[in-house]
């Protein structure tokens, strides 16, 4: 049977560690298997001879952090990662979003432990060390993001256009040896840790919020000084699906939400249908399109900078490019660009 266990930190000092009782040797795990990963969640299950197995009162879970060149060194240094769980039947599920985060490799390590009278230990050898990477937020987890972008998205702005600004080497480059189409690309690791879209959807990047007073793009953009502009209804109409793909802000007082559009039953359709809630394109919080006498009429969330994805190659000869008279404010680039983890706007309780 598996049994669910929430685990607690085990704070006992190398100096108390090295005066636990020898008594006869427990039996060390080995064949350790890690299954049922999620984003905050696995199960981990091995093999143990039966000598003295019946003595085993609880499992050290040595849990690290997998150290990377870019990691912080010193970053909940004063955390122990050793973990006690009562010896319950295996498998047994660790969870606990203090302690994991999504799309984060670890190693692990386990060994038997017998508490004695006293309150010391009695442990096994550690077994070896097993690496495992957790997973992305599942549709639950973003349903919760989606519902904290929908409280602060605001009232409803008209759009007429989605736009894209690039470096007029961009689109000398598109034209020259892509037939006139941009072509879509992966999506970079901005926004939530454990976005399913991060450096795996395919998509262009499109913005469409306007400005308060004029109802138009704004002229600034951190991008480039050239703007591709498109009639929204080439890009977001009834053949297209929409999704929401993440809520996030970056240290700043304003959050970015993205969108996915994907053409009914194309590659990125698919992608999506997986792994993002999907929106009414009729009736949502950040971007409609509805009919009124007989023509299309769009909608923005004014509260919310909206990052928008089309997952198919865009030619463009289906819109217009100039250049921008305004400036180009590299400080508003999100590219790459780390989540607040500590926001209480666009965070949700399992691991950042």
């Amino acid at each position: 049977s598996t049994e669910r266990i929430m685990l607690v930190f085990y704070t006992g000092n190398k100096s108390q560690d090295s005066g636990i009782a020898e008594m006869e040797e427990l039996p060390v795990p080995h064949n350790i298997k890690i299954s049922n990963i999620t984003c905050d969640s696995f199960k981990i299950s091995w093999d143990m001879d039966s000598k003295s197995k019946d003595r085993i009162t609880h499992y050290f879970i040595d849990l690290n952090k997998k150290e990377n060149k870019n990691s912080n060194k010193f970053k909940h240094k004063d955390v122990p990662t050793k973990l006690v769980a009562k010896a319950v039947p295996l498998p047994m599920t660790v969870r606990g979003h203090w302690f994991l985060s999504p799309r984060t490799e670890y190693t692990v390590a386990v060994q038997t432990a017998s508490k004695q009278v006293d309150g010391d230990y009695v442990v096994s050898e550690w077994s070896e060390i097993i690496e495992f990477c957790t997973a992305d937020y599942s549709k639950v987890h973003l349903t919760q993001l989606l519902e904290k972008a929908e409280v602060i998205a605001g009232r409803m702005l008209k759009l007429s256009v989605f736009y894209r600004n690039q470096h007029k080497e961009y689109f000398d480059y598109t034209r020259e040896h892509h037939g006139n189409a941009m072509q879509p690309s992966v999506k970079d690791n901005s926004g939530s840790h454990g976005s399913p879209i991060s450096g795996k959807l395919e998509g262009i990047f499109f913005s469409c919020n306007t400005e308060f007073n004029t109802g138009k793009p704004p002229q600034d953009s951190p991008y480039g000084r050239y703007r591709f502009e498109v009639a929204a209804e080439k890009l977001f109409n009834p053949n297209t699906n929409l999704y929401f793909g993440d809520f996030y802000c970056m240290y700043t007082a304003y959050h970015y939400v993205i969108l996915v559009i994907a053409p009914v039953g194309s590659p990125g359709d698919e992608f999506c249908k997986q792994r993002l809630p999907q929106l009414n394109i009729k009736d949502n919080k950040f971007l409609t399109c509805d009919e009124e006498d007989g023509a299309m009429v769009y909608h923005h969330a004014q509260d919310v900078i909206l990052e928008v994805i089309y997952t198919d190659p865009v030619d463009l000869s289906l819109g217009t490019v100039a250049e921008i008279t305004g400036h180009q404010l590299m400080s508003l680039s999100t590219a790459n660009a780390k989540k607040d983890p500590s926001c209480k706007t666009c965070n949700i309780s399992v691991g950042r």
